[in-house]
């Protein structure tokens, strides 16, 4: 078995910018094209159901292909997984600039989620198998933070860009950052693999791709067929038992492709658990909130992007500084259980937006969104890492990247669900023909066209929709902070530790303090 010791302090210093620029060419495109949400609605005719599926699509597709990603970069050289997956990302980029109706765009966004799958786990499990144990959590705190900013630098661009040219032009961001990154990959980034991999586990991955699309079609689509109907709750039913299948799939594999009995690391669990539902907060809230700032009180894209900017300010430098020091200082268990219920208080104050609220209101909620966000990553991440031993790196990066990701598709579905759903009830258009009312329900840009008094009326009904979408992630961060306080209450070495896992408290620790 191979495995690639540290590399030298001056490769390691070329190594960490080319793969964070990497990493924010893939994570910025989760978030970039939310700007654009509103031109593409009024230029492609697209409803709120196909809206939600052009955005997700692109992070459904990277959820679950994620970890085959992480296995191939193990197998074949991370190096490789890199270099291919910006090709593919900036190739659908290029096809996406074309797109003349929501199908191809929704397509092409998928295309787009198969590169980002094989690049998110090769810069992390880089990063991992590059660096030395005494500097390892540094980097990786560094990653995290880019991880979480980079949607607010898609966000920040990709506004500026429409300031002057159409929602096409944000794939043309997408190939220039991907031609870029390829370029510094090819250039500084050292190969690194397990010479001695299993096969790749290609039914595990298939089955996951399933599950995840059935629940989550049946989520987006539950607005227009009703949270009750037979489809949705079939849909949700099969879904259940195509991932209960998944399980049993990989508990029966010499080789799975995501041992399930890594759950039993309770640390690795709490880990997990954090990032997936941050992350659906935080996804979620994004698609949300530049709909409502850009249709509901009238903000250019370029202005509502810059109105996130509080929130990165304060997500990096706790993500990168105090998260570190203050998990060294009290462990990791109050520092990711402070960091939820701060992101939870967050989307307490965006649930009081409405149609008439000023931007004070919106500020009060992004600052402790930003500081929970940037605690509570990266010792949750250094948990989920920590898990796993060298070799494996590329899986364990993939499951870090698994939680990050499946929680931003599972957030844009269900907030924007919830959004639609409680728009559809409350918007009752009078005296408009069936076909003009059955158009306003669509989406608020097509409700936008059918004169104030529809406009306004919409607009309410979809800051009732916010109310109800942020009000229940506020519900899921505080549950999950309480799961989490559980799950870290004892040492991670008095959990059913896995052969080859590193589950000492004191080496997690001493990682936070490099």
């Amino acid at each position: 078995m191979a495995i690639t010791p540290p590399a030298p302090d001056g490769t390691r210093r070329g190594v960490l910018p080319a793969v964070m620029l990497a990493l924010a060419t893939v994570v910025s495109a989760v978030a970039s094209l939310n700007t654009a949400v509103p031109s593409i609605a009024r230029d492609t005719g697209a409803t709120q159901t196909q809206l939600a599926w052009i955005i997700d699509a692109y992070a459904l597709v990277f959820a679950a292909l994620l970890l085959l990603g992480g296995a191939i970069g193990d197998r074949y050289g991370r190096r490789r997984a890199l270099a291919a997956g910006l090709a593919v990302f900036g190739a659908g980029s290029a096809a996406a600039m074309f797109a003349s109706d929501p199908g191809w765009l929704i397509a092409m966004r998928g295309v787009l989620g198969v590169g980002a799958a094989l690049v998110m786990p090769a810069t992390l499990s880089t990063i991992t198998s590059t660096f030395p144990a005494e500097r390892r959590t540094r980097a990786v705190g560094a990653w995290a933070g880019v991880a979480g900013a980079s949607a607010i630098f898609g966000l920040l661009v990709s506004g500026g860009l429409l300031e002057a040219w159409s929602w096409r032009s944000v794939f043309a961001l997408n190939i220039a950052l991907s031609v870029v990154a390829l370029a510094a990959t090819l250039a500084v980034v050292p190969e690194s693999a397990d010479a001695a991999a299993p096969r790749l586990d290609v039914t595990g991955a298939l089955i996951t791709v399933a599950g995840l699309g059935a629940g989550v079609y049946s989520v987006i689509e539950a607005p227009a067929e009703g949270w009750t109907s037979a489809r949705t709750l079939l849909g949700l039913a099969v879904a259940a038992l195509v991932l209960a299948g998944f399980v049993v799939w990989e508990l029966r594999r010499p080789n799975p492709l995501l041992d399930p009995r890594l759950f039993r690391v309770r640390a690795f669990s709490a880990g997990a658990l954090s990032l997936t539902v941050q992350f659906f907060a935080f996804f979620g809230f994004v698609f949300v909130i530049l709909q409502y700032m850009q249709l509901v009180r009238g903000d250019s894209a370029l202005v509502a992007a810059v109105g996130l900017l509080p929130m990165a300010a304060t997500m990096m430098p706790f993500a990168r500084g105090a998260a570190p020091r203050l998990a060294a200082r009290a462990g990791a268990r109050p520092v990711v259980v402070v960091g939820l219920a701060l992101v939870a208080s967050g989307m307490l104050v965006f649930s009081l937006l409405d149609e008439s609220s000023g931007y004070w209101t919106l500020l009060a909620g992004l600052v402790p969104l930003g500081a929970g966000m940037g605690l509570a990553m990266t010792p949750a991440t250094a948990a989920v890492t920590d898990a796993l031993p060298p070799e494996k790196q590329g899986v364990g990066s993939a499951m870090n990247d698994l939680a990050r990701e499946l929680g931003g598709a599972l957030g844009i579905a269900v907030l924007g669900s919830l959004v639609q759903s409680t728009y559809r009830a409350n918007l009752d258009p009078e005296g408009l023909p069936a076909p003009a009312a059955e158009q306003a329900r669509t989406s608020l840009a097509m409700a936008a066209r059918l004169g104030p008094d529809v406009a306004d009326q919409a607009r309410t009904a979809f800051a009732d929709g916010m109310h109800v979408a942020f009000l229940s992630a506020a519900v899921a961060l505080a549950v999950t902070a309480a799961l989490v306080a559980v799950l870290l209450r004892r040492p991670a070495s008095r959990d059913g530790g896995l052969p080859g896992t590193d589950t000492d408290p004191s080496r997690a620790r001493s990682n936070l303090i490099a």
